[in-house]
């Protein structure tokens, strides 16, 4: 057993994970998080891609990890600064509390891009474009249907929006769009087993396990029609039916298309808790924005402060397995630093 005290930064899926497996290494942990309740994003998903189990599994395995006597969950909280001296880290909260910590962790995630910047999109603009958390919203609540309570005939997911895009600033890939867009065209169409299902795609870049494995099921078992192109605009007709225009790049030549219902598969990016962390800590970021890590290779969860660990998203797009994984492994950096610290 190894004894020290930490400050986990962020009660997502990395921090609830690397909280865990501090404690129960002997840590007293205390796990900051800034809205009511643990959990973070994946709260909000229904079916978790690429074998679309119920994401309550995951949550229930999340909440049995924090479920410990050795780590102190400050939910609602927030982190006004800190110091660090003799290697002792003070973090101070908004509240008014102060804590003493050998070593941090910051797990502060992801933020999904606000799909309004993209105003060709009509996101915010017209009722039935809705982003990838909104219909998991529908998923969960049983029904899809549209702002007239219409069945959706025809629907329309659009690919990267906010990623691979210089437009917004975000020149890479976040990774998870496309299983994503794939998943939820599958279940759109075991909601609606008459409706027409288009993605529109850049490239499909499936890179996950069993990721191009699930693509194929949705061509070959679910029927979902893939259009290779870049959406150029979103409009609306007097009856309220939405266009979509489209440079179909396989067969080189425009697309104007009369769609129901456009989901947009909104990318990922550094969170705005993140972003206070690097000013609150020193915390050197990349050209993603996200947090640089002292090395891509073998050094993944170490930052550029003695001491201070970072879990998860907060380092780049990741699935939910590479996320408890990186946790995993930020609990062991941590581990190794405690015990290096205490000869």
């Amino acid at each position: 057993m190894i004894t020290g005290n930490v400050v986990v930064v962020g009660g997502g899926v990395a921090g609830m994970e690397v909280a865990g497996q501090l404690a129960r290494s002997g840590c007293m942990v205390s796990l900051i998080e800034k809205e009511s309740s643990a959990g973070g994003h994946i709260k909000e998903w229904h079916h978790l891609f690429p074998d679309r189990r119920n994401s309550m599994e995951v949550t229930d395995y999340l909440a049995r990890q924090i479920n410990h006597d050795n780590i102190t969950l400050l939910t609602g909280t927030t982190i006004a600064r800190m110091g660090y001296g003799k290697k002792v880290f003070t973090v101070d909260t908004e509240n008014g509390k102060s804590i003493s910590a050998d070593a941090v962790v910051v797990a502060t995630g992801f933020d999904l891009f606000r799909s309004e910047r993209k105003e060709e999109y009509g996101y915010g603009i017209y009722d039935n474009v809705i982003t990838s958390a909104d219909l998991e919203v529908m998923f969960r609540n049983g029904e899809i249907k549209l702002t007239d309570g219409r069945r959706p005939e025809k629907i329309g997911i659009v690919h990267c929006v906010g990623s691979r895009d210089e437009k917004v600033g975000n020149i890479y890939c976040s990774k998870l769009c496309c299983i994503t867009a794939v998943k939820q065209a599958m279940e759109l169409k075991e909601h609606l087993s008459d409706a027409r299902v288009y993605c529109f795609y850049m490239d499909m870049r499936m890179g996950g396990a069993l990721y191009e494995e699930t693509y194929r099921e949705s061509q070959e078992k679910y029927g979902i029609n893939f259009i290779r192109g870049k959406v150029s605009e979103v409009g609306e007709t007097i009856d309220h039916k939405l266009i979509i225009k489209v440079e179909d790049t396989l067969v080189g030549r425009p697309l104007r298309m009369e769609l129901d219902m456009i989901v947009l598969m909104a990318g990922m990016e550094m969170s705005k808790g993140g972003e206070q962390m690097a000013q609150i800590f020193g915390l050197k970021t990349g050209e993603n924005r996200f947090f640089a890590a002292a090395d891509h290779h073998y050094g993944s969860n170490e930052s550029n402060v003695e001491a201070l660990f970072f879990a998860g998203s907060c380092t780049a797009p990741m699935n939910i397995t590479e996320t408890i994984s990186h946790a995993r492994a930020a609990a062991a950096e941590v581990i190794c630093y405690l015990r290096k610290a205490e000869r």
